[in-house]
């Protein structure tokens, strides 16, 4: 039989972001916070977060439609994978991405129209010479969300990179545009012979610097400050690019890769990671639409598919290539020198 034709994908789609925003308010409030203390009732829960009677009940139990709550006996609580990712006192928390998103990145899309038909980046940098980093740096607040979330962006991919890529073969290993550090940080707690160096501008460094003292690693992880189109990275076994060849133009990119093989010794690594799109270009809608998201927030930045990474690294001198899937939309190219 012919399936029926509806519209109900259209409107989950058209109206998608009534649930993003509902989510992206939920983590900005603490909801998912407060409720890890254990589980409340309506009334409770809602002076402690803030809520008018107006718009409470509808707002939890639209939480609870989306299933990121549950609720039992009128008393609300996390689901687990809300009480894991979403409770900011846990280590594993990556609302950081949420915040951002919620500050800066959703209003921004509301001119993605404008980028559509001009090309150009809709974010603080808009109507001038700047570009996202520029402005994003400049400002210590923006600076320190920005980074907490690509350690929430990251941290999938870094748990699965530290199991997948066989580390007992190298002994030293550089996350270029280490942001917070979670990639080093999650990689040095899981091999205990590596030793990590995390490389960015100079503005990072105490970010950083507090992050891997908290974690214990700071024998093990420093920071080296610098600017990758500027410096020359330092040497080391293995060299990591995670959400950062994607920020950038097709020269760039392949200047990146050109100054990641200066770097690395004779069977050396490189180890790209992104939401990587499948060579169809079909199935990986995440990667598609980040790729939208650089054009809202880049200059030239655009996402890529395995088999276009897998060239550039060929055209930059690396003798053998892979993609291997990380973590949800996360894939990484690996290219041995």
């Amino acid at each position: 039989m012919t399936k029926p034709v509806t519209p109900d994908n259209l409107f989950r789609l058209g109206m998608g972001f009534w649930g993003s925003k509902t989510l992206l308010s939920a983590v900005e409030l603490g909801v998912f916070t407060e409720l890890a203390k254990g589980q409340a009732d309506l009334e409770g829960l809602s002076r402690k977060i803030g809520l008018h009677h107006r718009s409470a009940r509808d707002f939890l139990d639209a939480l609870v439609a989306l299933e990121v709550l549950d609720r039992t006996d009128g008393h609300y609580r996390n689901t687990p994978e809300a009480d894991m990712f979403l409770d900011r006192s846990k280590p594993s928390y990556v609302g950081g991405l949420f915040e951002m998103a919620n500050a800066r990145l959703y209003p921004f899309w509301a001119s993605l129209t404008e980028a559509l038909r001009t090309g150009q980046q809709q974010n603080e940098a808009k109507g001038s010479s700047a570009d996202l980093f520029g402005a994003l740096y400049a400002d210590p607040e923006k600076l320190r969300g920005f980074l907490s979330a690509m350690s929430g962006v990251s941290a999938g991919a870094a748990h699965a990179m530290a199991t997948k890529f066989s580390w007992k073969n190298y002994a030293s290993f550089m996350d270029v545009g280490t942001a917070q550090g979670i990639v080093p940080a999650t990689l040095a707690r899981a091999h205990a012979h590596l030793s990590g160096t995390g490389f960015d501008l100079p503005q990072v460094k105490p970010i950083f610097d507090d992050f891997i003292a908290r974690n214990g690693l700071s024998e093990r992880v420093k920071f080296h400050a610098g600017d990758f189109f500027s410096d020359m990275l330092p040497r080391t076994d293995v060299i990591i690019m995670g959400h950062i060849l994607h920020d950038w133009d097709l020269a760039q990119k392949r200047l990146l890769l050109d100054r990641a093989y200066e770097a690395l010794p004779e069977h050396g690594a490189l180890i790209v990671y992104d939401a990587i799109i499948d060579d169809e270009r079909r199935h990986n809608a995440f990667g598609l639409l980040m790729s939208l998201n650089m054009l809202i927030e880049t200059k030239g930045g655009f996402d890529y598919t395995g088999a276009d990474c897998c060239a550039w690294m060929h055209e930059a001198g690396f003798s053998k290539t892979r993609v291997e899937h990380l973590a949800g939309p996360d894939s990484m190219v690996i290219g041995i020198k």
